[in-house]
């Protein structure tokens, strides 16, 4: 059975995206918000080990509005190369009712994702990471994720798009890691009880 982590960069209060989608926030390293190199190569690390990524619409539109073409800037440092290559090349599933066409390795499902999930989860394979609230609420809420990794970012936004999502019941969760980054962001990760 494969392994579904969800693994966001989140606010000190909660939220994965502030009011308005706004995610300027996410980067925690002062007013540009850039990631330090320490935290991008973490996040370039854990992209690599997944074999196939998950999106819902929102991500997946943010992610192909940059990442297919992030090598090519001038700027572009090799962290930031090896990552645009790498999710490129990696599958990714889309689950949207709202969009028709998806390129990059991608497919499309417009379907039930709780039940495509899970089929997918059944399969061999190794992990697989899902992003975007809306998909991965639903799949915390049928018990899918096995993994949870915050980000978490010095930054209080009010309000927005939460990380957590109303559950009907508890999750029991074991704490696996916790790191510290440049810019006071602390990565935290938990693994489901099962």
């Amino acid at each position: 059975m494969r392994k579904l982590i969800f693994a966001m960069n989140v606010t000190l209060d909660g939220y994965i995206a502030a009011t308005g989608d706004d995610i300027g926030w996410s980067g925690g390293e002062g007013p540009d918000s850039s990631p330090s190199a320490e935290l991008f190569q973490w996040w370039l690390d854990r992209e690599r080990a997944n074999e196939m990524f998950l999106y819902g619409r929102k991500l997946w539109e943010a992610m192909s509005s940059y990442w297919p073409t992030g090598d090519q800037r001038p700027d572009a440092t090799p962290a930031e190369i090896e990552y645009a290559r790498n999710w490129r090349d990696t599958p990714k599933v889309v689950f949207s009712s709202t969009i028709d066409k998806v390129d990059w390795n991608t497919r499309l499902v417009t379907g039930d994702a709780v039940a495509e999930i899970t089929r997918l989860k059944a399969g061999d394979g190794g992990p697989m990471g899902i992003g975007g609230a809306t998909l991965a609420g639903a799949a915390m809420r049928a018990g899918l994720i096995d993994e949870y990794a915050l980000v978490t970012v010095p930054v209080l936004v009010g309000g927005g798009t939460p990380f957590f999502t109303a559950l009907d019941s508890w999750v029991h969760l074991n704490l696996v890691e916790t790191r510290t980054f440049p810019g006071g962001v602390v990565l935290t990760r938990y693994e489901a009880r099962r």
